[in-house]
């Protein structure tokens, strides 16, 4: 058996060969980057995304109307959402068999939907079946809540079971009622652990916000994949979808540091079936 210490017949190590491998793999990324530098039109892309006066035709309304929008519709979806998955999550630990079979057949059906079907439900279908419209913040709402609910249900009902049981038998020895432990011990023991897999669920439900365009929107209404994607068409030019991905960023970015920072204070957060969000399979 060959060690570190001894030389095969190649004359190399096994650190040595592991540490020319690298070097081979970062020559051929230096390779690769100074052939596409070399190759490629910057005039063209420059013209593309970074058209200054097509940028600065943006503003102010990619910020006070698109990221308004935007922030609007996501937090009107996180708020119902989290408010359903709270009532999902402890119907699924209800001892009476119908609730846990409402919940996980509302848990199962709309985490396996795309929301793009469910805009589409809300937004066409249901106006037709049932000759009711929503307003745009109301299918926004809905949409966004339905579907984040099922991955949120999830999540609290792992944070909910991660609280030691001792709590829950002392609060009760105490004469507190089930309601009244479950409200004032365990939720809040139960969110500090899925603070950081709930912040996730938000980031993820601003992304799915952009597909309320597909709804056709009022110029006011506008958020930012709709603002860029009219942008677009105006301008000929992709510099409008470079600022509204921008603009996420300036969203997405700032939630993902609370999130790293929520735990490392609070732990590694939960882990559930879901696969979505903060929250591991």
């Amino acid at each position: 058996m060959t060690t570190d210490t001894e030389q095969p017949k190649s004359g190399l190590g096994r650190r040595q060969r592991a540490r020319l491998n690298r070097g081979i793999q970062y020559a051929v990324l230096v390779v690769a980057i100074i052939v596409m530098a070399v190759v490629a039109d910057w005039g063209s892309i420059a013209r593309a995304f970074f058209n200054v006066d097509v940028a600065i035709a943006q503003f102010p309304g990619v910020i006070t109307t698109a990221l308004v929008n935007t922030i609007i519709y996501t937090a009107l979806g996180f708020g119902f959402g989290l408010g359903l998955g709270i009532v999902l999550a402890l119907m699924k630990m209800s001892p009476v068999a119908p609730y846990r079979w409402i919940a996980t057949g509302y848990i199962e059906l709309f985490r396996g939907l795309p929301a793009l079907l469910v805009f589409i439900a809300l937004g066409f279908g249901v106006p037709i079946a049932f000759q009711l419209r929503f307003d745009i913040y109301s299918t926004a709402m809905l949409a966004l809540g339905l579907v984040g609910a099922a991955y949120m249900a999830e999540t609290i009902r792992a944070g909910v079971q991660a609280v030691p049981r001792g709590q829950v038998e002392a609060a009760r020895s105490l004469g507190m009622s089930p309601t009244r432990t479950m409200i004032t011990v365990v939720m809040p023991q139960a969110f500090r652990i899925i603070l950081p897999p709930l912040t996730n669920e938000l980031i993820l439900l601003t992304k799915d916000s952009s597909l309320i365009y597909l709804l056709g929107l009022a110029g006011d209404q506008y958020e930012l994949a709709k603002y860029g994607r009219a942008a677009l068409n105006e301008y000929a030019s992709l510099t409008p979808l470079l600022i509204a991905g921008l603009c996420y960023l300036i969203i997405t970015i700032p939630l993902s540091r609370v999130s790293n920072l929520l735990e490392r204070k609070y732990g590694g957060g939960v882990r559930t079936k879901s696969g979505h969000g903060g929250v591991g399979a």
